[in-house]
């Protein structure tokens, strides 16, 4: 089945459209890792290094996610990997949709294996259909995945699973070591969630190779000239 071709960004209103699809896939992401954490079964491996410093500072969970995604990108910009609005949205938004489900209560946490391991899985889904938003929208990469990918440049000798391994398992560890639950769910997670995207993107013939990730300089440049063609365009048009 051919895949689906990644469509750039050419016009004021492919920006605005992409911009929406990026802002709902983020959502879909929170929403699915705040399904993956009430299943109850077993943390993933950075929501149990976000759950064990929530434990050791008595702030939610969300917002020490947002905290730690800031001090990542600190981390990828003294690197220099490239820093987009989707790695910004991803540190903002994530996080904060995972506060505002504990606010409300939205879901209780699950209560015996066979409901955590729904719970689990919808979850993995619903993150996977979110990933596929927020990567078809081309802004770039979250601050986790810039990260894997900055270190896989830097440690040219490992393969990208390896990397991603020693990344997780390092985040599991802590997690682990400051009292976060690690479970059936945290290896229902690991490998679970790339057979949630392989079949999403499958679905939706989805190439993640083909899109163009965009930089913070290259939209603004972008939009720049954009809206400098349009103001010619309406001059040409009113003379």
């Amino acid at each position: 089945m051919e895949r689906k071709s990644y469509s750039p960004k050419t016009s004021l209103k492919d920006y605005v459209s992409k911009t929406g699809e990026l802002l709902f896939g983020l959502l879909l992401f929170g929403l699915g890792s705040y399904l993956t954490v009430q299943a109850n079964i077993g943390l993933p491996p950075w929501w149990a290094f976000d759950m064990g410093l929530s434990r050791v500072t008595g702030i939610d969970y969300g917002i020490v996610h947002n905290g730690v995604a800031f001090a990542i990108i600190l981390v990828d910009l003294l690197i220099r990997e490239k820093i987009g609005w989707g790695m910004i949205g991803d540190a903002l938004i994530v996080g904060a949709v995972v506060s505002v489900c504990n606010r409300f209560g939205l879901l209780p946490p699950m209560g015996g294996w066979i409901s955590g391991i729904l719970c689990m899985v919808v979850g993995l889904f619903v993150i996977a259909i979110g990933s596929f938003f927020y990567m078809d929208a081309g802004f770039g990469a979250g601050p986790r995945d810039a990260l894997m990918v900055a270190l896989c440049r830097a440690l040219h000798r490992l393969s990208v699973g390896t990397v991603r391994i020693l990344l997780e398992g390092s985040a599991l560890l802590v997690g682990w070591l400051l009292g976060a639950k690690v479970g059936l769910g945290t290896l229902v997670y690991m490998f679970g969630m790339g057979l949630a995207i392989e079949i999403v993107f499958r679905i939706a013939r989805f190439d993640a190779t083909r899109v163009k990730n965009e930089s913070l300089l290259d939209t603004h440049r972008n939009l720049f000239r954009l809206l400098k063609e349009k103001t010619s365009e309406s001059s040409k048009t009113s003379g």
